[in-house]
């Protein structure tokens, strides 16, 4: 039987999801931003009306203001884009058990078992963006076809609002026309090779001699090469079968440069407490540690620390992370500070153990869950570490408005 897969990608998602808590902002050029005075002067994301005067993802806010005066820069806020990724997923989980998250705001879909049910792949997109549209107030373009590969290019191909469907029979005449860095895992650097040996569409890509992409480019060579000939065989995972997410991560360009101790240590906590909360929303633990350092130079370094065992809790994070930053002294004064949770897996998987440290770190999860109920009753703030007492202005950090998620890689 022919695979029937869709993807969905809802169209400018933070921005959409900010116009919705902000009505006045519809039909108005907006962009969610960081904040200059903290040192996070960039554009996050942007909707059409911005994008229509050049404004792009990453540019500074200067240039923004410059490219359209008229551009409204808000905030992020990232609890609510997580909340309706969870609401968007659900809206997928009722057509079909093969979900598979690709980001927070895009999605794959394996229909091929709900034709008896829903009709066709293209009558269930339309479906599904009805639903998205009218019961979360945004819009999703959604792809359809019989790999992922190409469903993903249908969503990315007509915007906003939008079902496209590629099949055997069109999708030589519709996608082999469009430029290589359209097609999955073509970046800048790929597409830049690539063009050395007049290889600029999926068309030529895909009329490629394999072994010559495969001295290019390795095994990623020939991946291309399979991908523009609609030879992608990956299954999209079932719901629940493992986490959606590669890795949760804080990072924060602190308002000034931070010395080594206390003050590393202060921020180091608000991390990894954020982190850690995020992980236990999910229902996840981790099993690897990351840190990320950057130097007020600008130069910068990452390491990993494997865990003992699994585990969700900030102390344990902390504990990880500090060990890290100092296993060689700190030399330079601190620009701004990350903390990964890495290698994730779901609670449910996590063995009781009799030895100490393992329960002690159990013991440390069930104190967390309960400070978690105390702050989504009286806000985050209300109950805080003695260590934040030591430097108010850094203490108010806000750990729910700079944080990261690392989808699991198309290439699991």
């Amino acid at each position: 039987m022919e695979r029937v897969i869709l993807h969905a990608d809802m169209n400018n998602f933070y921005a959409s999801v900010e116009c919705l808590y902000q009505p006045g902002l519809r039909g108005k050029p907006v962009a969610v931003a960081g904040d200059p005075e903290a040192r996070h002067g960039i554009v996050l994301a942007k909707n059409y009306e911005a994008k229509r005067f050049g404004v792009a993802t990453g540019n500074p806010l200067w240039l923004a203001k410059q490219l359209c005066p008229e551009i409204i820069f808000v905030p992020p806020h990232f609890d609510r884009y997580l909340k309706f990724s969870r609401l968007a997923r659900e809206l997928c989980e009722a057509y079909t058990d093969q979900v598979e998250s690709f980001g927070l705001d895009e999605c794959w879909l394996d229909v091929t078992g709900s034709a008896g049910l829903f009709g066709s792949g293209e009558q269930i997109a339309d479906k599904l963006r009805a639903r998205i549209r009218r019961e979360l107030g945004i819009t999703a373009s959604v792809g359809v076809s019989f790999n992922k590969v190409f469903a993903k290019l249908g969503s990315d191909y007509k915007k906003p609002d939008a079902t496209t469907v590629f099949t055997r029979e069109n999708y030589r005449e519709a996608l082999w026309p469009l430029p290589a860095s359209a097609l999955l895992y073509v970046g800048p650097a790929t597409e830049k090779l690539l063009k050395k040996y007049a290889i600029r569409t999926i068309g030529e890509l895909a009329g490629t001699e394999r072994k010559l992409l495969s001295s290019l480019l390795g095994k990623a060579g020939e991946m291309l090469w399979a991908f523009a000939n609609g030879l992608d065989v990956s299954p999209v995972t079932r719901s629940g079968l493992q986490p959606a997410v590669k890795s949760i991560g804080n990072s924060a360009t602190l308002p000034r440069d931070l010395l080594p101790g206390q003050d590393l240590k202060l921020t180091l906590y608000i991390l990894c407490e954020s982190v850690a909360e995020r992980l236990r929303e999910q229902n996840l633990q981790c099993s690897t540690v990351q840190v990320g350092v950057r130097y007020d130079n600008l130069f910068s370094f990452e390491r990993q620390k494997k865990l003992d065992a699994p585990l969700c809790n900030s102390r344990g994070l902390f504990e990880a992370a500090y060990g890290l930053c100092c296993r060689s002294p700190l030399n330079r004064p601190v620009r701004s500070l990350g903390v990964r949770a890495c290698q994730l897996s779901l609670c449910e998987n996590l063995q009781a153990s009799l030895y100490g440290e393992v329960r002690r770190s159990q013991r440390q999860d069930d104190l967390e869950h309960a400070v978690d109920g105390v702050r989504r009753r009286f806000g985050h703030f209300s109950i805080q570490r003695g260590i934040a007492l030591t430097d108010p202005a850094l203490s108010r950090l806000d750990p729910k408005n700079d944080h990261v998620i690392h989808p699991v890689s198309f290439l699991k």
